[in-house]
């Protein structure tokens, strides 16, 4: 293979991030690489895999993430956990990768930000199964809460993080019961779309549950700084927000790829970057 060809797959697939974001890490490593976007429905599968096997590894995005995995020779732990990959690595065998927790934490230790003692999760849905099973590992005492009509699915992923993870501790209410019960925590998590461009005046949460927390992540990356964050921080907390997560866990896919290392304040910089590009897209 003359060339290092990689990608992002997905289906439909316009506007991403991620060949401004690959190509700053492929320059920022040293490593040369070609990134590209490439259309690929889950049906497709089949007849598309041998046209994905002549890349050196790819990314997966909605909604390929469970899709791809009958036509992968391997996982790694985590991707096996969660039943969903987001990073292929291709060479003697496929192997897939999950690394989209590994964003999390990296984002969340380079900002400062322990992941330990009580951790409050709003939301129940494919992200916050995320941070859920990453708590649980880590051994949080964690409480999910979410909205009055969301308490089914809630209630189910509770129960199956701690199947899974035996002595898990795992507990439930609403996002008003949280500053109803007065409700502390070390780590607040927004694991939904509320405060997501165009409607950036909006918050999960109201200002006293923030109050009541130490830190904040954000898991919206459009803005950098939304409406949480940036009441989280007026307030004297630490907070960061998700283009750091969005930024980390691809550079965790260069580490896979080429065993890449990357300086902290570099990645910083890439943040911030992104940010400004993704302006350019809406």
């Amino acid at each position: 293979m003359s060339e290092r060809n990689f990608a992002v797959i997905g289906h439909p697939i316009g506007h991403t991030m991620s060949p401004f974001i690959h190509k700053r890490l492929f320059e920022l490593s040293g490593c040369k690489g070609i990134y590209n976007v490439i259309d690929v429905a889950p049906e497709e599968f089949p007849a598309r895999i041998s046209e994905l096997d002549e890349l050196c590894g790819y990314n997966v995005t909605i909604p390929d993430k469970q899709a791809i995995i009958p036509f992968l020779d391997k996982l790694d732990r985590k991707a096996a956990l969660y039943g969903s990959v987001n990073t292929v690595r291709n060479g003697d065998v496929r192997e897939g990768f999950t690394t989209d927790p590994d964003g999390f934490l990296k984002a969340l230790a380079a900002a400062n930000i322990p992941f330990e003692g009580k951790v409050t999760i709003i939301g129940c849905g494919g992200v916050a199964r995320t941070f859920v099973y990453e708590a649980a590992l880590a051994g949080c005492d964690i409480t999910i809460a979410v909205r009055p009509e969301d308490v089914s699915v809630r209630d189910a992923l509770a129960l199956e993080v701690k199947e899974k993870i035996p002595g898990s501790s795992v507990n439930v209410c609403t996002i008003p019961q949280i500053e109803e019960n007065s409700i502390s925590t070390d780590l607040l998590v927004n694991a939904t779309p509320v405060g997501m461009y165009p409607k950036i005046d909006f918050m999960p949460v109201s200002e006293k549950t923030i109050d009541q927390s130490k830190y904040v992540f954000d898991a919206v990356y459009n803005p950098l700084e939304t409406k949480l964050v940036q009441t989280a921080r007026a307030n004297g907390k630490r907070a960061v927000g998700g283009m750091a997560m969005l930024v980390w866990q691809a550079v965790v896919s260069h580490e896979i790829w080429d065993g890449a290392e990357y300086k902290n304040e570099d990645i910083e910089q890439l943040v911030e970057d992104s940010a400004k590009e993704l302006k350019k897209l809406f």
